[in-house]
């Protein structure tokens, strides 16, 4: 991906940020003038131009690409069909990508990108007991583990909460991922218009609406987990696997070990017993060996609203997880 601005140093502040946060599969290379532009790409193939919507159609010539798209300064609207898209300079550089990544894709070919690697291992987060900082843990384990590799979190949830507690707008999230699945172009690329990024985790917005997670099937829960395992260049996938019903056991068949929190009062015992009883009944056994019980500390003295995340990872909990990786078998 080659950017250039007429701001000299936008296109390098740019290039540092996505190329040290691996956003997309791409190395972002910055230039200052567009001779070195030019001369660059008589040498290479450039995949994607980003480049400023003050560089007329002329002085882009001889500067061949793949894909162009413009950086505005002022409103982005729509344009003439034969004009490159556009997207606007002022935003974080989480959000440019989301935006250059989602109009790459709409090309009408494009070509299916794989990570090549070893595939992700998956931590799955669930319980049959209700209340049990369930969430807050699988948020905790995302962000620890992605000090150590590529982490991603996606959550099962059909009311996460995560909108308000990370204080933002989601244009994208698990609805649109499962719509491209279910399309057959769900991608590498793909992926990258549409994941956000807490710290230095990255994660799937949860749907927008509850009957998007009730149309959702197992064996679509399971391929997605599968393909963002094995094509997305993750080292973790962390999931909060909520509580999906009949599409439980699929989703649970992905994770490699599976955390379970759990309380001492006689209710949240015999919800255990029950899921236990299942799991045999279903003829599930081998699953009981991935699952981990844990018993969480109480966080009553957290602040809410915003900052909540910041003092959960410093909080007792926080301290607990990052204990629990330490001693983990799997690691």
């Amino acid at each position: 991906m080659a950017v250039y601005d007429v701001d000299s140093g936008y296109a390098q502040r740019f290039a540092d940020v996505v190329n040290q946060k691996e956003k997309v599969p791409f190395t972002v290379v910055p230039f200052t003038s567009l001779e070195l532009l030019r001369e660059f790409a008589r040498k290479h193939p450039i995949e994607i131009l980003l480049i400023s919507d003050a560089v007329s159609r002329e002085q882009m010539d001889g500067i061949a690409a793949v894909s162009v798209v413009t950086l505005a300064e002022g409103e982005v609207v729509s344009v003439a069909e034969e004009d490159y898209p556009s997207v606007y300079k002022y935003q974080s550089a989480d959000s440019v990508i989301r935006e250059v990544m989602a109009r790459y894709c709409d090309q009408p070919a494009e070509d299916m990108l794989v990570v090549l690697g070893q595939r992700a291992r998956v931590l799955g987060v669930y319980s049959p007991v209700g209340r049990c900082f369930k969430t807050s843990m699988a948020l905790l384990l995302g962000q620890q583990l992605a000090r150590e590799g590529k982490s991603l979190y996606i959550g099962f949830e059909e009311f996460s909460g995560l909108q308000r507690i990370m204080g933002g707008e989601y244009k994208n999230d698990l609805s649109d991922v499962l719509y491209f699945l279910r399309q057959g172009c769900f991608s590498v690329m793909r992926l990258r218009s549409l994941v956000y990024t807490w710290k230095d985790m990255d994660y799937i917005a949860p749907v927008r609406y509850p009957e998007d997670m009730e149309q959702m099937s197992g064996d679509e829960a399971a391929s997605l987990l599968e393909k963002l395992a094995a094509e997305c260049g993750y080292e973790y996938i962390v999931v909060d696997v909520g509580r999906p019903g009949r599409n439980l056991i699929p989703i649970l068949e992905c994770c490699d070990v599976i955390y379970m929190p759990v309380c001492d009062d006689e209710m949240s015992a015999a919800k255990l017993e029950e899921f236990t009883a299942y799991l045999e009944s279903a003829g599930q056994q081998p699953l009981q060996e991935r699952i981990q019980r844990v018993k969480l500390p109480f966080q009553g003295n957290l602040k809410r609203g915003k900052g909540y995340l910041e003092q959960l990872l410093w909080s007792e909990l926080g301290d607990y997880v990052r204990r629990l990786l330490k001693g983990a078998s799997w690691s």
